[in-house]
């Protein structure tokens, strides 16, 4: 099996590690893996100490033809069975300059919405008539695109995002920076203020807390500091305790020394790093039922699931674990237990090859 994959790997370490992690699996399981991202990518060192072959190149723009041009040219050279592409400028030209060429094409999608059989762009990504299939971070945006998507359905599959508990072993964090005690219970949301991540469901149902309570809220994210989120915390009779980190490297920290975890959303999420982050230090969590959220956790016994906009039964699970202490540290260990046994990154690079050779496969 030889693939080529396109992707960009400029953002942090810690970002893109559940990703690049998949590649290095399917090195180790025998597959050929030939990588197009910057040269000068942080995680570039690891891939080729690990046997990935990595080419200094990724498309600068969605739709370029010295970039379709590059990429034909390589698959025409590699002999590749099969073309994985991870961003919108990689699936454009990446499927462009697969035409007429006999290599299997791959798309892979993060979220739900935003893809649509009656939009026109569409076509260039993934509803591409050139595309082979696509796999999906989520069961949610899998069963999303089955509606957008002339694909078979067996071409459109999940393939989760695999974790190691080993990536997360910093100490929780010293929150009393913030002015909160070390014996309040503190809920904490790491999200960035953007209207999908639902911030004024989660200040809404501060308002429902009893305030004889030493329930505290930590905020982990860019835009916690605008105009917009400060007038809703001062809305809150808690605004006093409702803390703002703002934009933190050492977000992971700061989780782990929470008590709970809130994720908000109100749509389009995938399987969201940050509640994983917090299930793999023993963080206990609330997610609202959007995207892949609610596939991390089994209800009631690794996490508590929402609806979308329930500013009820957010506050409703945040009362219930700081009344029962014992209970959110037995859903907090739960969570951190799945991830171990359902969310690895051996796993993850299994089912990528297993999908991969029954494509392959198909293709000879």
């Amino acid at each position: 099996m030889k693939i080529l994959i396109i992707s960009s790997y400029t953002d942090t370490w810690n970002s893109v590690r559940p990703e690049a992690e998949i590649f290095i699996g399917l090195v180790k399981l025998g597959v050929d893996v030939t990588l197009m991202t910057e040269g000068d990518a942080e995680y570039v060192s690891r891939f080729e100490e690990n046997g990935v072959k990595v080419i200094d190149f990724h498309p600068k723009k969605k739709l370029e033809w010295s970039a379709i041009r590059r990429i034909r040219s390589e698959l025409k050279q590699g002999g590749y069975d099969a073309l994985y592409m991870f961003n919108n400028k990689a699936i454009t030209n990446g499927l462009f300059a697969a035409i007429g060429l006999p290599v299997k094409t791959i798309s892979y999608r993060g979220q739900t919405g935003n893809i649509y059989w009656y939009d026109p762009t569409s076509y260039l990504t993934h509803l591409h008539p050139r595309l082979d299939a696509i796999i999906c971070v989520a069961n949610a945006v899998r069963d999303d695109l089955h509606l957008q998507s002339r694909l078979p359905k067996e071409n459109i599959v999940t393939v989760y995002k695999g974790h190691s508990l080993d990536w997360y072993q910093d100490q929780p964090a010293d929150l009393s920076e913030f002015g909160i005690p070390s014996d309040g219970f503190v809920v904490g949301c790491v999200a960035n203020d953007r209207p999908r991540k639902g911030l004024p469901v989660l200040l809404e149902a501060s308002k429902l807390l009893p305030q004889d309570k030493d329930i505290y809220f930590l905020l982990v994210g860019n835009g916690m500091d605008s105009d917009h989120i400060q007038a809703l915390i001062q809305e809150s009779p808690m605004a006093e305790r409702i803390k703002v980190a703002g934009h933190r490297k050492d977000a992971p920290a700061l989780i782990a020394a929470c008590n709970v975890s809130v994720l908000p959303s109100i749509k389009r999420e995938g399987l969201p790093k940050t509640v994983i982050e917090a299930m793999a230090y023993g963080t206990a969590v609330i997610v609202s039922a959007t995207g892949g959220s609610t596939e991390l956790i089994v209800d009631g016994e690794s996490g508590i699931r929402v609806e979308p906009g329930d500013v009820n039964a957010i506050s409703s699970g945040i009362i219930t674990l700081e009344e029962d202490r014992e209970l959110c540290a037995r859903m907090g260990e739960a969570g951190k237990n799945r991830i171990l046994t359902h969310f690895s990154t051996e796993k993850s690079a299994l089912d990528t090859l297993e999908f991969l050779n029954k494509l392959v496969v198909t293709k000879r």
